[in-house]
């Protein structure tokens, strides 16, 4: 096989939702974002897996998602769909029982003339400045809102994972302030906002990246963990290099092992020499630079070169090479390709 392949373990992934569930007191619901695919891992087996775990209300960016994950759950969990009811997706929304978290006027105008008996919700903003109804517009219609039973008034925290940040405070208080005495039930949290505590907790909780072993959650367990194959293998003499420009020089006679896998696959180009695949305990380091399907590792130190290496595992998270990339664990998990082959461990799903 020359695919990597990207193992997922469902357990972990059901008792990182338990963990961050236990945060917060009874009375408040915890739901689980599976957009852009769950993270990239399947949205059809991890939202199984969650509901498995407990989960009864689920979060996706837009009405697509919302579709291909009722396909998966069936009938009963509520589907939230950040976007709102966007432009066509009238038809998306009323067959698979979709529920809409509008974010403007136009919106509530649309959803109110198709479907004014689907269920829906409110997305305000209370600072991030990016989807949902400011103050004014959220006064000259709320009235009209309301009477029409919303299912959830929500809002989301743009520092949560900065917790001394002043725009949290800030936002709290926006958004008791624009919903406080509605008798709606509310979010404002995702991962970062359950961990500032239980002020901002409320009605209902969206956890999306600590589900998938991702920061800010430092006590997640790892969900992922990626192994590559080795195509072929060769020895180089010293002062020999390897890979496009020369980028990496052979300081002594060295073993350099090919694996599947490259920017394509969402194993960025900078990470060349930067980071460590591991066969086991034993890290290897990258030799020069991660071209579109390959990677040059050196396994100089190895006693035979094995079928496969891990650049995700136990030893380096998902974080540790977005931390390498210069960018953060959400981009890197949701980057990782198409052509892996996702085997699902643990839980049923």
């Amino acid at each position: 096989m020359a695919s990597g392949t990207l193992h997922i373990d469902l357990a972990a992934l059901a008792a990182n939702w338990r963990a961050l569930d236990a945060a917060s007191d009874s009375a408040t619901q915890t739901g689980a974002v599976v957009k852009a695919n769950g993270y990239g891992l399947g949205a059809g087996r991890i939202a199984r897996a969650l509901a498995e775990a407990g989960a009864r209300r689920f979060f996706v960016a837009m009405a697509e998602e919302g579709a291909a994950v009722r396909k998966a759950l069936g009938p009963g969990p509520q589907i939230c769909v950040f976007s709102g009811h966007m432009e066509g997706d009238t038809a998306l929304v009323a067959e698979h029982d979709l529920t809409p978290m509008l974010n403007s006027v136009d919106q509530l105008t649309r959803h109110l003339e198709a479907l004014p008996d689907q269920p829906f919700g409110i997305q305000l903003d209370t600072g991030m400045n990016r989807l949902g109804m400011e103050r004014a517009e959220w006064a000259a219609v709320a009235e009209i809102a309301l009477s029409r039973r919303p299912v959830l008034l929500m809002s989301h925290l743009a520092c949560a994972d900065e917790p001394d940040h002043p725009l949290n405070a800030h936002q709290l208080a926006e958004f008791k302030a624009l919903t406080d005495g509605t008798g709606v039930p509310r979010s404002l949290s995702a991962t970062g906002g359950i961990l500032l505590g239980r002020d901002y907790h409320f009605d209902l909780t969206r956890p999306g990246i600590g589900l998938y072993g991702g920061l800010p959650f430092q006590d997640a367990r790892p969900v992922v963990r990626l192994s590559l194959p080795v195509v072929q293998s060769r020895p180089i003499e010293e002062g020999e290099s390897v890979g496009y420009g020369c980028g990496w020089v052979a300081q002594r006679p060295s073993i350099i092992a090919t694996v599947s896998g490259g920017y394509a696959d969402g194993l960025h180009r900078v990470l060349g020499n930067r980071v460590h695949l591991w066969a086991g305990d034993v890290p290897c380091p990258i030799a020069g630079r991660v071209s579109m399907d390959l990677i040059t590792v050196d396994v100089t130190d190895l006693p035979e070169v094995p079928a496969a290496l891990d650049i995700l595992g136990p030893h380096q998270f998902v974080d540790d090479l977005a931390e390498a990339a210069g960018t953060i664990g959400y981009e890197m998990l949701t980057s990782l390709g198409a052509r892996y082959e996702r085997r699902y461990d643990g839980a049923a799903g």
